[in-house]
């Protein structure tokens, strides 16, 4: 099968949800070659096409640039998307301003095919990532108008806005480029990050999320035990959702949660998460007994063993298409198990409306599975009182600024502590 000299890596809009397999195969090979949080990162990509999906143009613009992009990450750079700054962007876009003449096209094609034999729909071999002119039949000098760079920086700060609310990187090194670009004088492009992106939950709203998902794991086990225990190991470990959901290169598995053989104490083990690094979250006693509980519920041993590869999340029904088709014990993906989490948090939004709690009926549909995170990290530091470089650590935070970020302090508070503020405070000591 002859491919294109650079992967077509978004289906059509139409197609976006059944994903690709060939696809599929070139991420997980970058993700072991050269970038490890590869299939991470185009998951996320895949997420906010998702949500474009019902504007074509959008929809076409969107992922035109993000095609590009992660063709010169992960084959030009090799280098993740969390890690480029000013510099790596203006390295970028002089490729894109001066691409290789193999790239470039001069008619448009689409950009996969169905494969008549195999009855799959495959990258198209006539396909190119630039698109260049012609005038009177023949091929003009490449060259990428003002607008069209200012397009695509555009996307790209975007893309990195949406990446900074899903806490998989801490800068936007395009909206930095614009910034320090011959644009800055005329129009800066601001992308604010996603109003509620670093909400928590109150603890009253909390009270009523986890009263619905244990109402929900009582009345509807076979549904909802896997809701209950999904949601406190996202707030006992403060997980990402894209570090307990299915995607290219990464599907969870029970043989992650492992059990210090000196100390006895249990961990979740999280090979690969932003930035392409690793780390070990310390679980509590809560979460281990909701860990029994639910392999219990699945009918396995109370505790997994080295080497279990029993899923994570698996599925209820069968998969109808994607790289899952047909399987049930196959783990849930990143918007499965968002769209699991939206669910319980409006059943809990609405006991909150009838219990006339109308206003935080109202701040808890704007939450996402993302806030539980917050939430998990904001109690943890300011009502169960846990250090700052333990909390740190099991975030996976770069810089303790960022963790100490979470720290509350009402006025009240403030106040009460200061009464009793002395100068000296060896005065008074015989």
């Amino acid at each position: 099968m002859q491919m294109p000299p650079v992967f077509p890596l978004f289906e059509s809009a139409s197609n976006i949800e059944e994903g690709n397999s060939i696809v599929n195969q070139y991420i997980t090979q970058i993700s072991i070659d050269t970038v490890p949080d590869a299939g991470l990162v185009y998951e996320h990509a895949a997420e906010l096409l998702y949500e474009q999906k019902h504007n074509e143009n959008s929809y076409k613009a969107y992922r035109s640039e993000l095609t590009t992009f992660f063709h010169w990450c992960f084959d030009v750079a090799g280098q993740t998307p969390a890690s480029l700054t000013r510099r790596e962007v203006a390295r970028y876009i002089d490729y894109c301003q001066h691409p290789p003449e193999t790239l470039i096209g001069y008619f448009n094609v689409a950009q996969f095919k169905l494969d008549k034999a195999s009855g799959e729909r495959v990258p198209n071999h006539a396909w190119r990532p630039f698109v260049g002119k012609k005038a009177l039949g023949k091929e003009q000098p490449y060259s990428l108008s003002e607008n069209a760079l200012k397009t695509k920086i555009a996307i790209l700060s975007s893309f990195y806005s949406y990446l900074m609310s899903e806490d998989y990187c801490d800068r936007n090194p395009a909206q930095a480029w614009m910034n320090h670009s011959r644009f800055s004088s005329k129009k800066k492009y601001r992308v604010k990050m996603e109003e509620g992106s670093m909400l928590s939950f109150t603890e009253l709203q909390w009270s009523y999320v986890i009263a619905s998902v244990e109402q929900l794991a009582k009345e509807e086990p076979e549904l909802h035990q896997r809701s209950l225990f999904l949601i406190k190991l996202i707030y006992f470990c403060y997980l990402r959702i894209s570090e307990v959901g299915a995607r290219a290169g990464y599907s969870p598995v029970m043989g992650q949660f492992k059990q210090d053989k000196q100390t006895g104490i249990w961990s979740f083990f999280i090979p690969l998460s932003k930035g392409g690094k690793r780390r070990s979250v310390a679980i509590s006693k809560a979460l281990l007994e909701g860990l029994v509980e639910y392999r219990r519920h699945l009918k396995l041993s109370d505790y997994p063993t080295q080497g279990d590869n029993h899923p994570l999340f698996i599925r209820h029904r069968a998969a109808g298409r994607g790289r899952d088709v047909g399987a049930i014990n196959a783990n849930l993906g990143i918007r499965q198990l968002r769209e699991e989490i939206e669910k319980i948090i409006e059943h809990a939004a609405k006991s909150a409306e009838n219990d006339g709690f109308y206003e935080d009926a109202k701040q808890m549909r704007g939450l996402t599975a993302h806030n539980i995170r917050h939430t998990g990290i904001t109690h943890d530091i300011n009502i169960n009182g846990r250090p700052l470089s333990h909390v740190q650590a099991d975030a996976g935070h770069e810089s303790i600024d960022t963790t100490s970020q979470y720290l509350h302090t009402s006025q009240i508070e403030r106040h009460q502590s200061a009464q009793n503020k002395v100068l000296d405070h060896l005065q008074g000591i015989e």
